[in-house]
């Protein structure tokens, strides 16, 4: 599939899949009753307006997001196996949120997304600091997978020895959309300013996969691009997982998937993949509506459901 047939086709599946997160939840309802809920004095106006349109724009950034930040991650990497996660930034923001979580259990959940925000930012300021500005992108990839597994000992012991206080810190781990409005998508979209600025890297990330050296003789700047794109993407999986708490796999599958069906250019390639993720997030979250109401599941477990086996599909693959 070209670029030109993938663009309109996946922007009809994400008005599909936005027209069924109105339609289809614990209680189901009609276009009619839709169109109604959007103004205000209808009996279904907090449903549609105040609880599933929001929580519709915010699976669409959360999962733009999460997908151009793996883009990116992949490019500056170099390898199809790269994922915002390889850079321990969500591991980092868990660990900030579920210090918050137990160790202040009786302050506000509003500061949650801050703190876990800053845990995020943090974790990317040490990795920084141990591999510095002219390190190679596989020792970036080794120093994130080991500050990731430190974050994440570092979780597991905090729930292991305040195991009174641990509901909450699981529920935001597993990544979830539930309880999220307006409020939250307010304080997301500014982070997406940040996109243009990713967009305007692409023809620069396809030169930087000929390798350093030729993108240096093109007079490029490998470890300055390198730099600027982990920035990115750094910030906009911090400000996505500050929201909706970890979302597995989606950084990883969205962009490899995305690479199948357009190709490997970074101009027809980030886009895509935002579409792609928006995508993804969405029919996860319908699935984690619809599944089983009124229980609902933690969308991130959907998408780990999804992203394990084709994970595992693609190691097979790559040998």
């Amino acid at each position: 599939m070209n670029a030109q047939r993938f663009f309109p086709l996946a922007i009809v599946l994400l008005i599909a899949l936005s027209l069924a997160n109105l339609l289809f939840g614990a209680v189901s309802l009609s276009l009619p009753e839709v169109w109604q809920g959007l103004f205000l004095g209808s009996e279904q106006h907090f449903t549609v307006y105040e609880y599933r349109l929001p929580r519709i724009f915010l699976a669409m950034l959360v999962g733009a997001g999460l997908a151009l930040s793996g883009a990116l991650v992949q490019g500056v990497i170099r390898n199809p196996l790269a994922s915002p996660d390889v850079l321990g930034v969500s591991h980092g923001a868990g660990l900030a949120a579920v210090f918050y979580m137990t160790y202040f259990s009786g302050a506000s959940t509003d500061w949650l997304p801050e703190v876990a925000l800053a845990g995020g930012i943090l974790a990317a300021l040490v990795l920084w600091y141990l591999c510095g500005v002219h390190s190679s992108a596989i020792k970036l990839a080794i120093t994130g997978v080991a500050l990731a597994a430190f974050w994440a000992s570092c979780i597991d012991f905090l729930m292991l020895t305040k195991p009174l206080e641990i509901n909450n810190a699981l529920l935001w781990l597993t990544g979830s959309l539930w309880g999220r409005g307006w409020p939250q998508l307010q304080a997301l979209l500014p982070w997406f300013v940040l996109t243009p600025i990713a967009l305007g890297l692409s023809k620069y990330l396809n030169l930087l996969d000929l390798g350093d050296d030729c993108a240096t003789s093109l007079g490029i700047s490998p470890q300055l691009l390198r730099l600027l794109s982990l920035a990115i993407a750094v910030a906009l999986t911090a400000a996505c997982v500050s929201i909706c708490g970890p979302i597995g796999f989606l950084g990883l599958v969205a962009p490899h998937l995305t690479r199948k069906l357009v190709g490997g250019r970074h101009q027809a390639l980030l886009p895509a993949t935002m579409l792609t993720g928006a995508c993804l997030l969405l029919a996860a979250d319908l699935a984690a509506r619809t599944l089983d109401p009124p229980i609902e599941l933690p969308a991130g477990i959907l998408t780990a459901i999804i992203g394990a086996p084709y994970f595992l599909w693609l190691l097979l693959r790559m040998k």
